[in-house]
């Protein structure tokens, strides 16, 4: 009866209510709202969480890639609460509370966080002070559920075990049966055996192996190498540094590109809504990189928030052949995950007052952040007057080289003068990648 009873405990236990998502309200605004599922918090090292949020939507939207609609996006998210910084790593699409219309898994990209976002809303709650106390309550009641259930298994485990015990002790050899075994161990041990002789098949197989596992050796090594614009950590090896990395070697829509060929149509303005804002700078060990408190874009329909923007020298991507002094890469966000990066060229000419001021303020280390109390930087400066583009679908221009980018570059280049540039050029004389192929992507260009 004993073991009966322990599997009708076992099968007793709430596992699956333990399990159960537990979603709190966190943002409530006209037409979405933003919940925390408070049993998937974790916390990681390095003073990260980990939780899964998701954002439900009052009008359905139509999936690019499927075509069904869906109104709900769970998103499990890697949250660096002392930088700000977050990287999704799996994102899903659902047509409702629990119907799933696809999941994906993504290339892991940490980005700053803006205020006011989804990222945003969730961070703040789950890094606040005290934040954790609900998770370390429901981290001990599994603990407490595990240890329960373990010990019931052990019991119903050691129940259906005496039986058999009783019969292995029944063939216990006798003491004298033992003793021979241990002379002919003995024995054997004296003696060693020959060593087999190898055919040449073999020793050409055992050759191989042994190159193979040099070459393993040599690819581990190999992977330890942070990429960069040259040498072992160069654009050619990006995909061999990391398994993450895989799509700098293999994708089929990467950027930068040669833009030519476009298709000149009536293409919708972009509206931007950039405000005067104060700005943090860092330089990153790949660019200089700015954030700032507000902006964002819209484009048919569809709102990105800015995350940052960082520098390149040269301009990486080319129009019709021609190369510019530097570009500027405005990266944004949407909702739904979707990044849109606005290119502003950058020409030679007359000294630009926005690149000026964030010059002013570059930090003096790597990898330290400088927030300068005033003044405050207005983006809308900075953007060329006409604000005609080319717009294609590409990737990131760095690791992992991330695709399903959309890509906006305006077509006039704004001036910069000589001594900004070399000023860039101190930090970093080159940080673009090369040119990727276009493999017949299609290109739509301002009329």
């Amino acid at each position: 009866m004993r073991p009966i009873l322990a599997a009708a405990l076992i099968a007793a236990l709430p596992w699956a209510a333990l399990a159960a998502p537990v979603w709190q309200t966190v943002s409530s605004e006209p037409g979405k709202r933003i919940e925390l599922d408070r049993t998937s918090i974790k916390q990681l090292d390095g003073g990260k969480i980990q939780a899964t949020g998701r954002l439900i939507l009052e009008r359905e939207i139509v999936d690019a890639k499927s075509g069904a609609g869906y109104r709900v996006i769970e998103a499990t998210t890697r949250y660096d609460c002392a930088n700000r910084n977050a990287a999704t790593i799996k994102r899903v699409f659902k047509k409702d509370e629990t119907e799933v219309l696809r999941e994906e898994g993504l290339r892991v990209v940490e980005l700053p966080v803006r205020s006011g976002t989804l990222d945003g809303k969730v961070l703040r709650e789950v890094c606040r002070p005290g934040g954790e106390s609900i998770k370390a309550v429901a981290d001990k009641a599994s603990e407490a559920a595990g240890q329960l259930k373990s010990a019931n298994e052990a019991l119903v485990k050691s129940e259906s075990a005496k039986p058999a015990k009783k019969a292995v002790e029944k063939e216990k050899p006798s003491v004298l049966t033992r003793k021979a075994e241990d002379r002919r161990a003995l024995a054997a041990a004296e003696v060693p055996a020959p060593a087999p002789r190898l055919s040449r098949k073999a020793r050409a197989e055992a050759h191989a192996r042994e190159v193979a596992q040099a070459a393993e050796a040599a690819e581990r090594a190999h992977a330890r190498v942070h990429w960069s614009y040259e040498g072992p950590g160069g654009p050619e090896n990006w995909s061999r540094l990391d398994p993450e990395n895989i799509l700098c070697g293999t994708g089929r829509r990467q950027s930068p590109i040669d833009i030519h060929d476009g298709i000149r149509v009536d293409l919708e303005p972009i509206k931007f809504d950039y405000k005067p804002s104060y700005f943090r700078i860092v330089d990153n060990g790949h660019t200089v990189q700015a954030a700032l408190g507000e902006g964002k874009i819209t484009l048919t329909g569809k709102t990105y928030s800015l995350v940052q923007f960082h520098f390149h020298k040269p301009a990486e991507e080319k129009v019709n052949g021609r190369g510019f002094d530097m570009v500027a890469h405005l990266v944004h966000r949407a909702d739904d995950g979707q990044l849109a990066v606005v290119a502003v060229l950058m020409e030679k000419g007359a000294e630009n007052p926005f690149v000026q001021t964030l010059w002013n303020y570059l930090p003096l280390e790597k990898n330290v952040e400088v927030s300068p109390p005033s003044p405050a930087v207005d983006l809308n400066a900075f953007l060329p007057a006409s604000r005609d583009y080319y717009a294609y679908m590409g990737s990131l221009t760095t690791p992992p080289c991330t695709e399903g980018v959309l890509w906006l570059v305006l077509r006039q280049p704004v001036q910069v003068s000589a001594e900004q540039v070399g000023i860039f050029s101190r930090l970093y004389p080159r940080n673009a990648r090369p040119i990727q192929a276009s493999s017949g992507r299609l290109i739509k260009e301002s009329r």
